[in-house]
């Protein structure tokens, strides 16, 4: 396809996303089956156009004046892809292309970006969350989003299961992964331009044989935070596909026994191809419909591990389409979901044993707001330092342990950001019951 071509698809993808309400997968996914003709590398161009579209969304449309699908892939190629009119003229002039610029784009996509614009547009997030922000980063929100609205890396942690670091260095040259400045048994591969295939870590042998997981580095960091010894009894309550429960076991060596745990039977099924290929042998999927083997548990676990639903507004780089469908009735949602879980989850907690709460968000309103009204209402329950609890793990370089004391909070909590750590956005807090 000429780029003509695949503008056109970027706008048709986009305009299902924005008013059809399509997650930018499906829409792409749509799009590919309609165009058989596009290949690989025609529909990767597509989909990480529409992505940095949704990414910058509030500051393109305010760039462009226009916040159609057609205004907004136009405004992405200038201000995202960095092309210049006379490329963006030589695209609209081929076959299959958009109608050609009118005058109005053409000032548009040659103007300087606006200093006066409101914050949430120079920041690309809702309107209404601008007083979330304003509470959690201060002065800092418009930079703090700006970090959000850019292209996510790749990080893979090493199964230390299988293979050591070292070991697994050599079969990821192809995927131009670095060793991670911040965890010892992990890499982390550099965003490729957006208009770049990206590469499938499926193919590489080191994935299939199970020597390494896609795990962003603030996910592990928080998996850190467990610090799970061997020979421990472990929940983790919220396992979803299980990337936590697997960091966890292995931290404990294949030691002790974990229990994996989710509301949603199917989330918790897609979790057995992925423990077959690790080679955990200490895992135990314990099935929403079991309740009276989860009721076993009460008062046993050494560790109980709460990855909990949330906004996922820590997630937007990868997820852009999220930042613009999330509305304040599903935030006080979630809050009560939170509430409940951690009042659910203390309960398997022995005494002595510790209870960890993350979330990939950065709103207090999930995070240190509800580790304080659980402790409020458990006296039994202190808060530890979250910071000194993943250092103690020994998974944390030099770098990553001054990272995370950096950006421990007053209570001992943990907040990572794009910007802070170059993770996605993740908040982690440890409890110890008496």
């Amino acid at each position: 396809m000429r780029n003509g071509g695949k503008i056109s698809a970027s706008i048709d993808v986009l305009t299902d996303v924005l008013n059809r309400h399509q997650p930018v997968k499906s829409a792409a996914r749509d799009w590919g089956k309609r165009a058989r003709y596009a290949g690989a590398k025609d529909r990767a161009w597509v989909s990480g156009l529409v992505l940095d579209a949704l990414r910058k969304r509030n500051s393109i449309a305010h760039a462009m004046g226009d916040d159609s699908p057609r205004g907004l892939i136009l405004g992405a190629l200038a201000h995202a892809w960095g092309w210049n009119i006379r490329e963006i003229d030589a695209a609209m002039d081929e076959e299959h292309a958009p109608e050609k610029l009118t005058l109005q784009e053409r000032e548009r996509l040659v103007m300087a970006p606006d200093p006066t614009a409101p914050p949430h547009a120079q920041g690309d997030y809702p309107e209404w969350l601008a007083p979330h922000l304003a509470r959690v980063f201060g002065e800092e929100a418009v930079v703090e989003a700006q970090a959000m609205a850019v292209r996510a890396d790749v990080d893979l942690r090493v199964n230390t299961l299988k293979v050591d670091a070292e070991k697994a260095a050599a079969p990821l040259k192809s995927a131009k992964a670095e060793p991670s400045k911040l965890l010892h048994n992990a890499y982390h591969i550099p965003a490729r331009d957006p208009s770049q295939r990206e590469a499938s870590l499926e193919s590489i042998p080191a994935y299939s044989k199970g020597w390494v997981e896609v795990q962003d580095a603030g996910s592990q960091i928080a998996a850190a935070a467990g610090n799970a010894q061997p020979g421990e009894q472990v929940l983790d309550y919220c396992a979803g596909g299980g990337g936590k429960t697997l960091a966890l076991a292995c931290q404990m060596q294949g030691k002790g026994q974990i229990f994996a745990y989710d509301i949603d039977g199917r989330r918790l099924s897609a979790l057995i191809p992925r423990l077959k290929r690790s080679g955990a042998h200490n895992v135990q999927l314990v099935h929403p419909s079991e309740q009276t083997q989860l009721e076993d548990l009460t008062g046993q676990m050494d560790l109980v591990f709460v990855d909990a639903p949330c906004t996922g507004t820590g997630t937007w780089r990868r997820r852009p389409d999220a930042k613009w469908r999330l509305k304040p009735g599903q935030l006080a949602k979630r809050q009560q979901e939170q509430t409940d879980i951690l009042a659910n989850a203390s309960t398997f907690v022995k005494p002595g044993g510790r209870l960890v709460y993350a979330t990939c968000s950065f709103l207090m309103e999930e995070d240190e707001d509800r580790v304080t009204e659980f402790l409020s209402g458990h006296a039994d329950f202190t808060e530890e330092d979250a910071a000194e609890a993943a250092i103690a793990s020994g998974l944390l370089t030099d770098d990553g342990a001054a990272m995370v004391r950096g950006y421990r909070g007053p209570s001992g909590s943990v907040r990572l950001t794009p910007r802070r750590a170059g993770t996605d956005g993740f908040f982690f807090a440890v409890l110890r019951k008496a």
